[in-house]
């Protein structure tokens, strides 16, 4: 039975329109969450722990999952700032904690679970307590400053607002072309059917204008959000055009399958958990470099927020279905609420209440697709 159009427009696109939804909501409750210097600010809160979530993207989609990345960011702020008090300059201490911190307790947790096929949830879950404990002997229970003067431009600095305006045009160009060009490929093999490629080629134009109005008539744009772009595209590439991402796609869909298919399991499973620790590892220098300096309980709740970003998204906890695309609009999901509950004066205590009923959601809806 053929479905509705609309009906499939809307089922298809849900989370897209909350997020539509939810920004004119509290645009009008609140005049203020409209301006330009407030969604900068979104913007910048969203990246770091939207690093986070493509990372978790990867691991829910071949059924896994990584509880201690929170740790992790704690964990690389404190090495990092360390690291530059014993005279390591920043170019220096930032590479050596993406390898120390994220790389072994990436290959920890990927040999565990690949080699001896622990429970992801266990593994992870002690190296949450193990980095937590790592992160206080290491800070000794207090923060720790920023020596290095120069660590400050990482999270800190903006692209200036003529050279952002220019790479938000050719990067609206670039993306509106490949979304015309792949909704017509769609299109010939489903016709009448309105997808997501549809939507995105319906929204890209509004959501790259309104880049335009946050950062292009403010200081410009964020590095840490340029970072996080470039870290989405390049993992949405990897899922959508290479070997790598349809080995992900088939792990999670059928992990017995993969591995008759010819899928070196042990390796893709290596690589992904790396990968999230590497770029959650990344999320704690950002932050290091916001504040300018370091606490060893930085990253707190990070790994259920990026878990929330990435089931908000569509990715199934199930394993083999999501998109980068969808993660995005998961944590700007998550990014806008909190920023708009906050500017409404909504007590925290409500704001952990609402988020869960929303993860709760989500879940549910997961399910609901499933059973269709």
């Amino acid at each position: 039975m053929r479905q509705n159009p609309t009906l499939q427009f809307i089922r298809t696109n849900a989370t897209l329109i909350a997020l539509v939804v939810l920004t004119a909501a509290l645009a009008l409750a609140d005049p203020t969450f409209a301006g330009a210097r407030n969604l900068s600010n979104v913007a910048r809160q969203v990246t770091i722990v939207g690093i986070i979530a493509v990372g978790m993207t990867m691991v829910i989609l071949i059924a896994g999952i990584d509880l201690s990345v929170g740790s992790v960011v704690g964990v690389a702020a404190v090495v990092v700032t360390l690291l530059m008090q014993y005279g390591l300059a920043a170019w220096v201490a930032v590479p050596v904690t993406l390898v120390v911190v994220g790389g072994l307790i990436g290959l920890w947790n990927g040999f565990w679970i690949a080699r001896y096929h622990i429970p992801p949830f266990i593994i992870t879950l002690g190296m949450l307590t193990i980095g937590r404990g790592v992160a206080l002997t290491l800070s000794g229970g207090s923060s720790v400053p920023v020596a290095d003067p120069s660590f400050a431009a990482l999270g800190g600095a903006y692209i200036p607002p003529l050279a952002t305006v220019i790479i938000l045009a050719i990067g609206a160009l670039v993306c509106v072309v490949m979304l015309v060009r792949r909704a017509g490929e769609r299109k010939k093999s489903h016709p009448g059917n309105l997808d997501q490629l549809a939507a995105a080629v319906i929204v890209a134009p509004a959501g790259f204008a309104l880049a335009f109005y946050a950062f292009g008539w403010s200081d410009g744009l964020p590095v840490p959000v340029a970072i996080f772009v470039v870290i989405a595209a390049v993992a949405s590439f990897a899922l959508g055009h290479t070997r790598f991402g349809r080995r992900l796609y088939a792990l999670g869909g059928n992990e017995e399958a993969a591995r008759l298919s010819g899928i070196n399991i042990f390796q893709t499973k290596m690589i992904v958990y790396v990968t999230v620790s590497l770029l959650a590892a990344l999320s704690g220098i950002l932050l290091a470099s916001r504040l300018n300096g370091a606490s060893p309980n930085l990253g707190t709740m990070f790994e259920l927020d990026a878990i929330a970003a990435v089931v908000i998204g569509g990715t199934s906890l199930a394993g083999g279905s999501g998109t980068i695309g969808g993660t995005i609009i998961g944590a700007l999901i998550i990014g806008v609420l909190n920023n708009g509950m906050s500017l409404l004066g909504v007590s925290s205590f409500y704001q952990l209440i609402i988020k869960g009923l929303i993860i709760s959601l989500a879940v549910w809806f997961d399910v609901l697709q499933k059973r269709k």
